[in-house]
């Protein structure tokens, strides 16, 4: 994708240069492509094509229930000339909103790709379990009983020998 000329519009236009360079500069949200797909029922993975950046180009931030994936490109030394941009080089920053408890388990980049595997991690306190039901009127009962009449037993000798 070409990205517009603005120069005609310098000619035009007095004090609108911060906005064509945040135009020139600006961040798109369609790029980098990228997939996501349930691995299984608590496991997620992003794979997005970042071709031309290296893993410390990359940065992913989790804040909350927000990823952040941002791409810097470095500036490039070499005084070359491109004739023809076709390749997308440029930075990006691309947002997901994770579901509760989903973490970032691992990130990697290899032959273009950045893998991010997800994991859903709920706590204990948070899982379903199953609470045991006691009744009163069984077989707890007539224990219950017995035991009240050992104490009784053992209070009625002490009373005697008082």
């Amino acid at each position: 994708m070409r990205s517009p000329e603005y120069a005609p519009l310098f000619r035009s236009t007095v004090g609108f240069d911060r906005l064509f360079d945040m135009l020139e500069n600006s961040v798109r949200t369609d790029w980098p492509p990228y997939n996501i797909e349930k691995k299984s029922e608590n496991e997620y993975r992003i794979t997005m094509a970042v071709a031309g950046f290296s893993a410390d180009e990359v940065e992913l931030t989790q804040h909350g229930p927000e990823l952040t994936v941002t791409g810097q490109k470095k500036p490039d030394d070499n005084d070359r000339q491109i004739l023809h941009r076709g390749l997308a080089v440029g930075n990006f920053k691309q947002a997901f909103k994770l579901a509760d408890y989903v973490k970032v388990a691992s990130a990697s980049l290899e032959n273009g790709l950045l893998s991010i595997e997800l994991a859903r991690e709920i706590p204990e306190e948070m899982k379903p379990r199953r609470i045991a039901v006691t009744s009163t009127a069984g077989p707890a009962s007539i224990q219950g009983a017995s035991e009240l009449e050992q104490i009784n037993q053992d209070i009625k000798p002490r009373s005697r020998a008082a």
